[in-house]
């Protein structure tokens, strides 16, 4: 079994998953009533969230509410129970140790479905970007600039010292929502791991401001004049690509460094576990399976 738990990952286009994430990962912590609650919230919290960066108009409103609505009808029929089945695996993994390579399968698989998503969100996205006024696209731009200062005050403490204390927190908070607390001597490896990482996050924050500026410029094009739908689509999709895999050389090695050394952070992070915690992670799986199942099984 493993999952990487570490902060400093490479980001992918997987929009729609990590607003899932965001707004269940509290509800993991709650129980499995809170999860099944959050899920089934989840059109309306999504929806106000886009909100938060395009400022839709009524008509935009209602046909951003609607898509939503087709979208999670679609992930929950379609996707929860192949999500299940993922936890399932992982489950039965937690008890072994595993290797850096079995990592990257797991984080392939992940990325496969995450992407799978994307892509069936893509059609709608692309209905409302041709709508699109050039003050929303100015709202999404200051949303954008932002979200960024969070990531600077979160990320880029001037303090060495204090950034490397916040990464590592932020990674022992999140091992410890599958494995439990852990204790002194595997929060002491996780302050190696954390410091020994080649994640920059003045290299990954540089990245993603030539993406928003290239999402700007592409949503500028598609909107004035309103582009067609196809057209919209393939922008979008080669947007989505780019994404995955910049046209940037040099952080295209940064990634696939990155991603490499992820995996062998959580490899390394599991095989140091005791049996309680590594069965605290397949109990807790076991609950997210359920209630992935109990979410699939019920009305849309």
């Amino acid at each position: 079994m493993t999952l990487s738990f570490s902060r400093n990952v490479v980001r992918r286009p997987r929009i729609i998953l990590a607003l899932l994430w965001l707004l269940l990962a509290p509800a993991l912590l709650a129980g499995c009533s809170a999860v099944r609650f959050g899920y089934n919230q989840a059109p309306e919290l999504v929806f106000w969230w886009f909100d938060g960066y395009a400022d839709f108009d009524d008509a935009q409103a209602r046909q951003v509410r609607e898509r939503l609505v087709q979208w999670f009808a679609w992930h929950r029929r379609t996707q929860l129970p192949d999500y299940a089945a993922l936890l399932a695996r992982m489950r039965a993994d937690a008890a072994a140790d595993t290797t850096p390579e079995r990592a990257c399968r797991w984080w392939a698989d992940m990325r496969e479905r995450a992407e799978r998503a994307v892509d069936q969100a893509l059609p709608y996205a692309a209905e409302v970007a041709i709508t699109l006024r050039p003050a929303q696209i100015q709202h999404i731009e200051r949303r954008y600039a932002r979200v960024d200062d969070e990531f600077r005050r979160d990320h880029l403490d001037p303090d060495p010292a204090r950034r490397l204390e916040r990464a590592v927190e932020r990674t022992v908070e999140r091992a410890e929502i599958v494995y439990g607390t852990l204790d002194e001597r595997q929060r002491a490896l996780v302050a190696r791991l954390v410091a020994a990482s080649p994640f920059d996050p003045e290299a990954w924050l540089a990245e993603r401001l030539l993406r928003q500026q290239e999402m700007l410029q592409m949503l500028r094009r598609l909107s004035s004049p309103p582009a067609d739908r196809d057209t919209a689509l393939a922008a979008l999709r080669a947007h989505a690509e780019r994404a995955t895999r910049s046209p940037r050389e040099g952080h295209r090695r940064y990634q696939e460094k990155l991603e490499s050394y992820n995996c062998m952070f959580a490899a390394t992070l599991h095989n140091a576990t005791t049996p309680a915690q590594r069965q605290a992670a397949a109990a807790k799986f076991r609950g997210w399976e359920g209630d992935l199942r109990a979410l699939a099984a019920a009305p849309d």
